[in-house]
């Protein structure tokens, strides 16, 4: 077996997806995330095991690139106005977790015995938290919009930009230590330059190019997916062609496209490709662990998981109380920090890539995201069982009259009370005819005239594809009165089924109990959307009937309102 492997590339490779796939059911039946089984899945295919994971330079070039996809979906999904949203306590809690961390973790790993240098490689890898995680977990809980669910986005995308200025100063960093001598400070100064250079295309891109070129894409799905990812993938090897990394090319990539109104489009269609190779980055770190080594990092990695775990939360929790939140906010988004991310393990790596630290300092960094993630997995998915238990000693954490959740931004976010699905003239009417009644309406199509157009009418919308559950996973439905799918009937979307069903599945798999309505024009179609709980099934021929039959007999007349159809875009067929 192992002979087969190591003569054909292809047979390693199909041995490492199914071990991950094996691994990966495991892990979700221990409702662990991937990341905790992709982990141990390169650490089984790794020398001190399997010995399956031979190919170093294929698996470091898909890491890699998966590195870079990581990057580019947080450049995209870095949203500052949720920061400015919510006001201080985003800031504040976010830049308070990051110093105590960074502090108290540099004086635990000092104590441990750790050279300076890596101490504060250690400490400053323990501040950061896993977004994905987190979101997952929330999600998956429809806590997402709670206010200590929006409260934890808001300092995760802090920590965002900490990651951020922490691999420029790596990046700076490490062209001066190669250069060496007098000539580190001009190399230095050189990429910082060459940083600015490519901040100013960036600038220039989003204000002239992004949206138009965007647009023009999204005519084709496939075409638009792929020019993002060629997109990261040109940034990030300009940026490390120039010296201040992949990584940062990455993060301007996605930074240069987070103002298009297609980026929720963008992420939902990259998600996938983005786990499918982050696993082998995921490998290429296990695989490189001495299992031998690691007993002795065992010790140190307890205690300063015990540090993550208690410390991260108690830190988010005191903040929070001292700003004016009550303490059961504080304890439910201090959970969500109690463990540290892939990007402190990517961290680290650059780390070793500069020199600065060696393998062993990767190792037990790698063993505190194992103890962290997965014991923060279930602290996050039980966090109210565990507040019910320690509330009796959470007092000291609350001010006697908390007022800033009685004043808290969370009415400035916008809720909709009904989300549209389709945008030609049957569903801008229905919009239309809504918002008149004082209803709240948020648009959705797939079509890029659709939403230009429905947009000039003064309508909340948004680009996607309503059967791809990661871009529904993104809609605020939590406060949604209604669902309305005004979609076409002809095969649209990802499975090519009728996007109707596989909406009205993919909406009730995520757990939403408010109403749905759908346009059908078949009996036969409306009594299968009857079976898949749709509460109201609109026939518009049948109803323009029944409303002009009322106002021939009544006297009632329709509003005198032109809906016209956007360019482009089909009306449901006859």
């Amino acid at each position: 077996m192992t002979a087969a492997i190591e003569g054909y590339i292809f047979y390693e490779i199909a041995a490492l997806l199914v071990l991950a796939a094996g691994v990966g059911f495991l892990g979700l039946i221990l409702r662990q995330p991937l990341i905790v089984s992709f982990i141990a899945v390169g650490i089984l295919a790794g020398p001190s095991l399997l010995d399956v994971a031979r190919s170093d330079e294929e698996i470091d070039l898909l890491a890699e690139l998966g590195i870079a996809v990581l990057l580019f979906l947080v450049g995209l999904k870095l949203d500052f106005n949720l920061v400015r949203t919510l006001g201080p306590v985003a800031l504040v809690t976010g830049l308070g977790q990051v110093i105590f961390t960074t502090v108290f973790g540099f004086m635990i790993a000092l104590a441990l015995g750790l050279d300076a240098l890596t101490a504060i490689y250690v400490a400053i890898a323990l501040t950061f938290s896993s977004t994905i995680i987190i979101v997952k977990l929330l999600s998956d809980k429809r806590e997402i919009d709670a206010l200590h669910g929006r409260i934890a986005l808001g300092f995760l995308i802090v920590q965002d930009v900490v990651v951020v200025v922490a691999m420029i100063a790596l990046s700076a960093i490490g062209v001066g230590g190669a250069a060496g001598g007098d000539g580190a400070l001009v190399d230095v100064l050189r990429v910082l330059g060459y940083g600015l250079a490519m901040l100013a295309f960036v600038v220039v891109f989003i204000r002239y190019v992004a949206n138009p070129l965007v647009e023009r894409l999204s005519r084709a799905p496939e075409l638009l997916v792929s020019f993002a990812i060629g997109w990261a993938a040109l940034l990030a090897a300009v940026g490390h062609y120039l010296g201040f990394g992949k990584e940062l090319g990455g993060l301007l990539a996605g930074v240069s496209l987070a103002s298009t109104p297609f980026r929720e489009a963008i992420a939902a269609r990259l998600s996938s490709l983005r786990d499918f190779l982050l696993l082998f980055f995921f490998i290429a770190l296990g695989a490189s662990l001495d299992l031998s080594v690691l007993g002795a990092s065992v010790g140190p990695a307890l205690v300063l998981s015990l540090f993550v775990l208690v410390g991260n939360p108690l830190i988010v929790l005191a903040i929070m109380g001292a700003m004016g939140y009550r303490k059961r906010t504080g304890f439910l988004a201090g959970l969500t920090v109690a463990q540290i991310s892939e990007f402190s393990l990517i961290f680290m790596a650059m780390g070793v890539t500069i020199g600065h630290v060696a393998d062993e300092a990767l190792g037990l960094v790698t063993l505190v995201g194992l103890v962290t993630i997965a014991a923060s997995t279930y602290m996050i998915t039980y966090s109210h069982q565990l507040y019910r238990v320690f509330e009796p000693l959470l007092g000291v954490f609350e001010r006697r009259h908390p007022h800033a959740e009685d004043e808290d931004g969370s009415d400035a976010v916008r809720h909709h009370d009904v989300v549209l699905f389709g945008l030609g003239r049957y569903g801008l009417g229905i919009a239309s005819a809504l918002q008149d009644s004082g209803k709240r309406i948020l648009g959705v199509d797939f079509s890029p005239q659709a939403v230009r157009h429905a947009r000039a009418q003064g309508f909340d919308v948004v680009f996607g594809d309503a059967t791809d559950p990661e871009f529904l996973a993104h809609l605020p439905l939590q406060k949604a009165e209604w669902l309305v799918m005004a979609v076409p009937e002809h095969d649209t979307g990802l499975t090519h089924d009728d996007p109707r069903h596989a909406l009205l599945r993919a909406v009730r798999d995520s757990g939403f109990d408010g109403k749905i309505a759908v346009a059908a024009h078949r009996d036969a179609t409306a009594e299968a959307l009857r079976a898949d709980r749709a509460d109201l099934v609109l026939m518009p021929y049948r109803d323009a009937a029944f409303a002009a039959a009322r106002m021939i007999t009544s006297g009632v007349r329709a509003p005198d309102k032109a809906v016209e159809d956007p360019e482009g875009q089909k009306e449901l067929p006859a």
